[in-house]
């Protein structure tokens, strides 16, 4: 288990960042390598990840939309598009990782 630095919370915030950009990146390799594999497995895998783009995308309004309207701060907005695209990006790795 990562440890989670605490301290200023925009230490905290670029430290979840990092860890979607570094587990992204994972997603991003398994992707190419199903790819790379060719097949209707590859095409699937094709249509899936550019529909999952296009939705995560399209959701975002409405998960920040909370945050955005009640005068948050620009921090709590931040942490909340970086948890929607984590919990897509994990499922992801998971499902490429079975």
């Amino acid at each position: 288990m990562m440890m989670v630095p605490t301290g200023h919370p925009f230490t905290r915030l670029a430290f979840e960042q990092w860890r979607l950009w570094n587990e992204a990146s994972i997603v991003v390799w398994l992707c190419m390598f199903r790819l790379m594999q060719g097949g209707p497995l590859a095409e699937r895998e094709a249509k899936r990840m550019v529909i999952e783009k296009v939705w995560a995308n399209a959701t975002l309004g409405w998960a920040i939309w909370p945050e955005m309207f009640a005068a948050k701060p620009a921090e709590k907005v931040a942490k909340r598009v970086t948890s929607h695209y984590r919990k897509r990006v994990s499922a992801n790795r998971r499902r490429l990782t079975r």
